[in-house]
């Protein structure tokens, strides 16, 4: 499937062009049918339904709460400094809003297209340094950077259905992809490059250890040798795979593994209480 993504038919890009802007391709290299500003679209609305669905719950930070800034603010900076690594294709393009889910349970960020990011504060609080936070979110910025959301959103749905959406014309639909982001699955591919973009990104920023994601995975492993098997599992699988590979790109790249040292991790962990 990944390579319909990355080479698409002239017969395709003909049909295409009826509904969308085409099969140019990409700044990844990538050619889809479906535009950078199809992914803006079908992001604004996905992300709205997921705010909507979290706010009713309660469980949504606002950002525009006062009692939230020292949260965001802490947040803020740590996504600042990944897209500001240089690095990241649709920096310009995409909105990059970062928000905080109130759940303590819960192990796990997500992206929707369009590069609107989510951070559960159980993520938050379980890690141990803002190294293997900024690996995370490395990854997850790469989700969104490098189209998989859009991609595996297009193979469950279709392009027509998703088009709809994008559209604001599929409700329905709109409701269905909100509620499943937070568990939707990418193949191995899309992990591996996720986890890829995730040491270029923290390797531009001269500041964090390019690998900070790997003290993730180990942190993961340690769980689950231990008998308790994190939620992130589910949807993020092979961590000891995940952590030799992260780290041989990080070695092939040459870039910085120290960790940053940054001390106002337990701040931000604080701020959440």
């Amino acid at each position: 499937m990944i390579q319909f993504f990355k080479k698409c038919s002239f017969f395709g890009c003909l049909v295409a062009g009826l509904v969308v802007s085409g099969c140019a391709e990409d700044k990844n290299g990538d050619r889809l049918i479906f535009s950078i500003e199809d992914d803006m679209r079908l992001g604004a609305q996905v992300s709205q339904e997921v705010d909507s669905t979290y706010r009713a719950k309660g469980q949504l930070l606002d950002p525009a709460n006062p009692a939230n800034k020292a949260a965001y603010d802490h947040l803020n900076r740590i996504v600042n400094r990944i897209l500001s690594s240089g690095k990241v294709s649709y920096r310009d393009e995409f909105v990059w809003d970062t928000k905080i889910i109130k759940d303590d349970n819960v192990l796990n960020a997500f992206a929707t297209p369009g590069g609107h990011i989510y951070v559960f504060s159980g993520l938050i609080k379980y890690l141990d340094n803002e190294d293997q936070f900024a690996g995370v979110l490395g990854h997850e910025i790469a989700h969104a950077d490098q189209r998989h959301s859009t991609k595996q959103l297009q193979r469950q749905y279709g392009l027509s259905i998703l088009l709809s959406v994008a559209l604001g014309n599929n409700p329905g639909t709109l409701t269905q992809i909100a509620t499943s982001l937070a568990t939707l699955k990418f193949d191995r591919n899309a992990e591996t490059e996720a986890d890829k973009y995730s040491v270029v990104y923290l390797g531009g920023t001269n500041y964090y250890a390019c690998n900070g994601a790997a003290g993730f995975f180990e942190k993961i492993l340690k769980e689950e040798q231990q008998g308790r098997t994190p939620e992130f599992l589910s949807t993020h699988p092979d961590p000891g795979n995940r952590v030799q590979a992260i780290n041989n790109k990080a070695a092939a790249d040459g870039c910085k593994t120290q960790l940053s040292g940054a001390t106002t991790y337990q701040d931000f962990k604080n701020s959440l209480r």
